[in-house]
């Protein structure tokens, strides 16, 4: 079977084209810089009531891992939206009562030993607390369950883990979440848009071949829980995949020279490629998404955030979510 960068190579070699790197998309665009606004929710009470309703007051936000990238870039949003940072953090890199930064605000990092101590603490002090957790794969579940244990609310944005476990734990408990593999908007509504072609016409690929190559920074462990969503949507659509033979690019020549990822965002970065082939090689479909930095994540945490702490205060019955949750109910800022 030819591969997924051969198949671009044919295709521009039927047009009579020399095979090129694309241009770079409107993503890679310079960015305005971002003002880091004051961590004081009274400050930002006008901003914040136009998020979450006129008839509530900004709620309290534990990020659990803002010592790493996704997790400060959550916890530097939820300070510009006006809502409340607490202070606190824990991270199983950091020794206990070291501090970091953000914005104007110190927040006090603890170890993994602390965790249940220093979160009830929290909890007495902010009793509406909410927490997102961005940390790593092998913290997933014993964090998920420290959350149902107390019974404080939690995003899950922290990929990998025993999720079959991870949901076990939450639906058995009495605690509202939102669990994705994904909170990238505009990603989970092309997700969406896999699973109705996946429902809608089931068998539709059968004999197909497919090859999944997804790009990621270094530090990501584990593979790209996207990819593997997109995966079982072509699964349905009668396509015979082995997960594990996802190709996982976290090398950064094979990320600058292969794959086309802008070298600014070597660091901060989300690519993925699907390239679907006929039996006899005369049929091809490809799907790709490519995401640079980690804003579009950010905000779709933050706006998961802001549906369950909605969630919360209705006492709604159900109390699972998910981004697709989120989408269907308009809860996009």
């Amino acid at each position: 079977m030819i591969s997924l960068l051969q198949q671009h190579s044919i295709v521009a070699s039927r047009h009579g084209q020399a095979y090129t790197r694309p241009e770079k998309p409107c993503m890679y665009r310079t960015r305005r810089r971002r003002t880091v606004i004051r961590a004081i929710a009274t400050e930002n009470l006008e901003k914040s009531s136009k998020i979450i309703g006129s008839s509530t007051a900004p709620f309290p936000i534990l990020v659990n891992g803002c010592t790493g990238k996704m997790g400060r870039s959550v916890a530097e949003l939820i300070i510009s939206s006006g809502l409340t940072l607490v202070p606190v953090s824990f991270s199983g890199k950091e020794k206990p009562g070291g501090n970091i930064t953000i914005g104007d605000l110190d927040v006090t990092i603890h170890g993994s030993k602390e965790r249940e101590t220093v979160l009830s603490s929290v909890i007495n002090q902010f009793p509406d607390v909410m927490v997102v957790d961005y940390t790593v794969p092998d913290a997933v579940n014993a964090n998920a369950e420290l959350y149902c244990k107390l019974g404080v609310p939690f995003v899950m944005g922290t990929t990998g883990g025993d999720r079959e476990l991870l949901y076990k734990t939450v639906k058995s408990s009495d605690v509202y979440a939102v669990i994705s593999p994904q909170m990238g908007k505009q990603v989970v509504a092309f997700l969406a848009a896999m699973d109705i072609m996946a429902e809608q016409f089931p068998g539709a690929f059968s004999g197909y071949h497919l090859e999944v190559l997804e790009s990621h920074q270094a530090s990501k462990l584990d593979t790209s829980g996207t990819a593997k969503s997109v995966v079982s949507s072509f699964q349905k659509l009668g396509v015979s995949y082995d997960m594990r033979r996802i190709r996982k690019i976290r090398d950064t020549t094979k990320q600058l020279q292969m794959v086309g990822v802008p070298e600014e965002y070597l660091g901060s970065h989300a690519f993925h490629f699907y390239c679907l082939t006929s039996p006899d090689d005369s049929v091809s479909f490809e799907f790709q998404h490519n995401v640079c930095g980690r804003k579009v994540y950010a905000e779709g945490t933050v706006d998961a955030a802001i549906f369950l702490y909605k969630k919360v205060l209705q006492k709604a019955d159900k109390k699972l979510y998910d981004m697709i949750d989120v989408l269907r109910e308009g809860s996009m800022r």
